[in-house]
């Protein structure tokens, strides 16, 4: 590796480096330590010295200087890992730059001129892999230790390093860390104690802060049942948010694919970058607290003050500005946030230039003003800029009077806040389907009904209208703790629809669509998928006690609904719990826009929820059972088993508690959900417990649990309800009811805020990933044990053995998709099918492997052999082997009978595994995923299954004569390298020769009237005999001698069965003797854990 020219001192070299060759203008030199010699302790020291030292002139272990005659000052120009590296370095110097250097006069224009060549060579180089690094020169350095210490792959890219110690037991590395798309690496070198930790992404269980009283504050992860610790780092809340955010893209990308969004900074695994990374972190968060859509991304952030009207003074706060939206939260703990979509901005204008401060007008004759912001101009550009306000024909007035309508708004803003309009007004834009919310159709509010439940309902109308008339209406309402207090207090049934949309985010995502939703439901009219088999099951079973589910009008809705959003995203599809939460959001929204509220929840505010797997349910369950070790800690101890607690709560995660409340209480709870996002159920959960306490902790068993908790949802009432007792649903018993007494939603969710409501946002998302890991790998070891279980019986490999290959399988399986992002074999992992089809292997990847296991080495990666194999073994013809065809085939190679082994390799060149073209190896694998099922075509495979017959050496046809040739070369192939490979070949000579005198004389035995014709085959004979004796002492012999002798025996066709080449290779001992000859599979595993990445290396 070139390196920018820095001038060192040789007075002290000579103690560390050796000097290889040298000239007039350039010295090789080699560390010591380093290649032939070692150098004892000086080596020992040396060693240590250059992995603590962040250097790589120093690390490398050969170097190249410059430095001119009469000069003693030296100049490193180039480093290597290898002598080969280093020696190219030198051969080029002496080809391209020696014979240049004496047209100079003087050594300083030598210098100068291979000081400018090395510069410009480093340069070129940078233009297309280190653009985008901080600090190109570093990271170059950085790059060739990361290559010379782990051997990954080229492809593999690192994307940023740290100095850190790590605990092995109690004594701690000084090392380095370095971080690379898929994996986590460590190095250390301490005194000849050479430490070396490679760990992929995907391998991991665990990744979290820690501190104790040895280390203060450290990073935890768990890979393969190990504790790995790195502490002393400088930047550890930097390090720990990257590897955070590299082990959650290589879960989604490699193993949760259901919910995996291509972000642009992570577009492409081979051009990651710390920038990108950070980038990629902040903007989550960002869209995670605002509620925006997942095309959004924090483009600026900007310290300022805003204007709050309601409280009469400046709140400092941060400007967040992406692609569509400008967002300001508040930072002194007021808990004020507001969001402005750019299509609602009217006009930007900078007043005040003295307090640099702008002002952004928005529809309804509101506006925002924002003072002190660092670099106010540019913000006001950047905002007219994506509003596109210059050049919008909905911006036709002057602007003239637009700006003076801005300022007479800021003049008068605290004066007359009466003159504040309300925002309201959504498109609507579905005329084909039904506009009213079912609540308004079946339940129409009483005007003249003055009783007290509809007077209260009146008042808290009254409340959010004084609220609005405050901190406005519509999309840039502020949010505020007191928005917080009337969510708690109940939303009353006029607005909830409203408030929902606005909470959610999917307002926005209605305005920015128009049209959309009906779209979708005349193009998803008709279709007939699993999925729409699946909505029409369920139905009827969605609230069935609601008047609105027992018509027409209901259920046609909630079908259009659930089958457009099936339609929209068929990586979801539908998914059980989907109905119960669509039905309740028709009850209140219009149809279009119980469909945005649909896509804001499955696909923003509860993240994989609603997938074949359930995974983001799973998370939250875990979440919750931190937060209750956390806060319940007697019930912790009464209960040391929560996994109880997952197993109760998954409803009310799934259904937002809807499906265990009654529907008059259930609706608050969902209020708070759209508000406050995942935190009010965990909350909720939380309060439940803690209401329940003492009754959880002197039941005996979990059933007695499970009707305690029933029992408790079901006295739950909300008793400011203004429902008709037919539209609230009915208790499980009045016995019951009057036996527990009654609680009052708002009541349990007012003590639920109270006492938990310090949960914060960013503690559940950092939770949400550190238990994501876990529910993976625990699905993931689930899968494992149950496809050990069914292969264990067909196989005789032991359990640790059948882990092990497990492990490389689906390793193999990964190791093709961490360099590419459009690999085919990412489509040959499917979660949503049975164990044994989640991993499959194609025919390159199979290769390799197979390469790596297989007892006589007999199989090159892709070659023909390899082939053969493959289709041998790929029973159901789809191109993809799973692991139990796997293991079955090396079954037979290690622990199979003489019998077996030979039956195997008999069959490889035997159709199908033979005669099929070169380029048929992949065929069109079946439709995968969520497609209409062939139940019939299932029941059919089931019963061949069952009704296959053990197959006996009978049934196997005869073999011909091109076969049985490439069979001696199998052989040869097979005994190649072996210490009885002279005996071998003379035994597979003799015994081809034995079956051809065989066939010889049946030939004659059956045409004894034809003596000349006779004779025809006994000179052909004779010919093939001499070629195969010639084929047994050279079995390298060409493919064209063997295709000519077929062509001599054309005329005389011969075959052979499966017993007659049993029985003559049996009358041959070393033959035997070597296929009888036990191979260690274990050591084979062992090499192969080794090799598996090498291979890749160098492919």
């Amino acid at each position: 590796m070139w390196l920018k020219p820095e001038e060192i001192l040789l007075k002290n070299a000579f103690k560390l480096w050796v000097t290889e060759k040298d000239n007039e203008y350039f010295v090789l030199q080699r560390r010591r330590g380093y290649g032939e010699g070692g150098g004892g302790l000086t080596g020992l020291l040396v060693g240590t010295l250059d992995t603590v030292l962040d250097s790589t002139s120093k690390v490398a272990p050969y170097r190249i200087l410059h430095h001119t005659p009469d000069s003693q000052v030296y100049w490193s120009i180039a480093c290597g890992v290898t002598k080969e590296e280093i020696i190219q370095h030198w051969d080029w110097l002496q080809q391209n730059i020696m014979r240049t250097l004496s047209v100079f006069d003087s050594s300083e224009d030598v210098t100068s001129f291979v000081q400018g060549k090395i510069r410009g060579l480093i340069a070129e180089e940078g233009k297309t892999c280190l653009v985008q690094e901080d600090d190109p020169e570093k990271f170059r350095e950085a790059h060739l230790r990361f290559e010379k210490w782990f051997e990954l792959p080229p492809e593999e890219k690192l994307v940023t390093y740290y100095s850190c110690s790590y605990w092995k037991g109690k004594v701690p590395c000084q090392g380095w860390l370095y971080l690379s798309t898929n994996f986590l690496c460590f190095y250390s070198y301490l005194l000849g104690a050479e430490v070396k930790l490679v760990i992929s992404w995907d391998e991991l269980w665990r990744l979290e802060k820690t501190s104790n009283v040895i280390l203060t504050e450290s990073i935890h992860v768990l890979a393969h049942g190990e504790d790995h610790y790195f502490s002393m780092l400088l930047h550890l809340n930097e390090t720990f948010v990257i590897m955070e955010q590299l082990a959650d893209y290589s879960i989604k990308r490699l193993f949760d694919k259901e919910s995996f969004q291509r972000e642009p900074a992570l577009s492409d695994p081979l051009q990651i970058t710390k920038r990108g990374i950070e980038a990629n972190a902040k903007s989550e968060q960002f869209r995670t607290f605002f509620r925006l859509p997942k095309e959004e991304n924090l483009l600026e952030v900007h310290e300022s003050f805003l204007w709050v009207p309601f409280s009469h003074f400046n709140t400092l706060g941060k400007i967040c500005l992406s692609e569509n939206y400008l967002c300001f939260a508040s930072q002194d703990g007021s808990q004020c946030h507001v969001i402005i979509p750019m299509r609602e901005v009217v006009n930007v204008e900078k007043p005040d230039s003295s307090s640099r401060a702008l002002t952004v007008c928005v529809r309804g004759k509101r506006a925002l003003r924002f003072s002190e912001v660092r670099d106010y101009q540019r913000l006001a550009n950047t905002i007219r800029s994506r509003c596109g306000i210059s050049a919008s024909p909905q911006h036709s007035a002057s602007s003239e009077a637009i700006r003076g309508e801005c300022q007479s708004l800021i003049n008068h803003f605290e004066d007359n806040p009466e003159d504040v309009t309300l925002m309201v007004g959504q498109k609507d834009s579905s005329k084909a389907v039904s506009t009213e919310a079912l609540m308004t159709v079946f339940h129409p509010q009483d005007v003249e009904n003055l009783d007290p439940k509809m007077l209260k309902e009146k008042m808290k109308e009254q409340s959010w209208n004084i609220h609005f008339s405050e901190y406005g209406r519509g999309t840039s309402m502020f949010f505020t703790r007191k928005t917080r207090d009337l969510i708690v207090r109940g939303v009353p049934e006029a607005l909830r629809g409203e408030l929902w949309l606005l909470f959610s985010g999917a307002v926005n995502d209605m305005a920015t669509h128009p049209g959309y939703y009906t779209e979708l439901v005349e193009q998803s009219l008709g279709t007939s998928t699993l999925a729409t088999d699946e909505i029409e099951r369920d139905l009827h079973r969605s609230l069935p006690e609601h008047p609105a589910f027992q018509s027409d009008t209901g259920i046609s809705a909630l079908r259009r609904v659930l089958t457009a959003y099936a339609y929209r995203n068929p990586k979801i599809g539908y998914c059980q719990a989907m109905n119960i939460l669509t039905s309740v959001l028709l009850l209140y929204a219009k149809e279009e826009e119980a469909f945005w509220l649909l896509v804001a929840v499955c696909e923003r505010m509860l993240p994989d929820y609603f997938n074949r797997r359930i995974i983001g349910a799973l998370v939250d369950q875990a979440v919750f059972e931190d937060l209750i070790r956390e806060n319940l800690p007697q019930l912790v101890e009464h209960m040391t088993d929560l996994s109880f607690f997952s197993s109760v709560s998954l409803s009310w995660f799934l259904t937002l508690f809807i499906s265990v409340l009654p529907i008059e209480s259930a609706v608050n709870v969902v209020d708070c959900f759209f508000y406050d996002g995942i935190k009010a159920i965990l909350q909720l959960g939380l309060a439940v417990l803690d209401y329940n306490m003492e009754a959880l902790i002197s039941c005996h068993d979990d059933a007695e649990a499970v009707t305690i908790l029933n029992k408790f949802f079901d006295s739950v009432t909300n008793k400011d309800s203004p429902l008709p007792p037919t539209v609230q649903q009915a208790s499980v018993g009045n016995n019951d009811k009057a036996s527990h007494i009654s609680v009052d939603i708002s009541e349990l969710i007012r003590e639920a805020y109270e006492k938990y409501g310090n949960i914060r946002l960013e503690e559940v998302e950092s939770s949400r990933k550190r238990n994501k890991l876990y529910v993976i790998q625990t699905l993931e070891d689930t899968t494992k044990q149950n496809v050990i279980r069914v292969v264990s019986q067909d196989v005789r490999f032991s359990a640790s053995q059948l882990d092990e290959l497990y492990n490389l399988f689906k390793r193999q399986h990964f190791l093709s998709c961490y360099w590419t992002m459009n690999s085919p074999a990412l489509l040959h992992h499917d979660p949503s099918l049975a164990y044994l089809e989640q991993y499959q292997l194609g025919f390159q990847q199979f290769s390799m492997l197979f390469s790596l296991l297989e007892p006589w080495a007999f199989c090159s990666i892709k070659s023909t052999l390899s082939l053969w194999v493959f289709r041998l073994i790929d029973e159901n013809q789809d191109g993809l082997i799973n692991f139990k065809e796997f293991c079955c085939a090396l079954d037979t190679l290690y622990t199979g009978s003489f019998t077996n082994k030979l039956k195997f390799l008999f069959k490889l060149h035997l159709p199908p595994a033979f005669d099929l073209p070169e380029d048929g190896v992949i065929r069109k694998s079946p439709e995968r995923g969520r497609g209409k099922v062939d139940l019939q075509a299932y029941l059919k495979q089931w019963q061949n299954e069952i009704l296959k017959k053990e197959e006996t050496i009978k049934d196997l046809p005869r073999i011909n004569q091109t076969q049985f040739i490439q069979f001696s070369k199998t052989l040869y192939n097979i005994f190649h390298g072996d210490p009885e490979e002279e005996s071998l070949y003379r035994a597979v000579a003799h015994v081809t020769s034995l079956l051809l005198r065989m066939e010889e004389v049946g030939r004659r035995l059956q045409e004894p009237s034809s003596p000349p014709e006779s004779k025809k085959p006994a000179n052909t004979t004779a010919g093939e005999e001499s070629s195969t004796e010639e084929s047994s002492t050279t079995p390298e012999s060409s493919d064209t001698s063997s295709s000519h002798n077929s062509q001599d025996l054309s005329e005389t066709e011969w075959s052979f069965s499966f017993e007659q080449v049993l029985a003559s290779l049996l009358n041959e001992p070393a033959i035997v003797s070597f296929f009888e000859r036990p191979v260690d599979i274990q050591m084979k595993l062992g090499q192969a854990k080794v090799a598996q990445l090498k291979s890749k290396t160098n492919k």
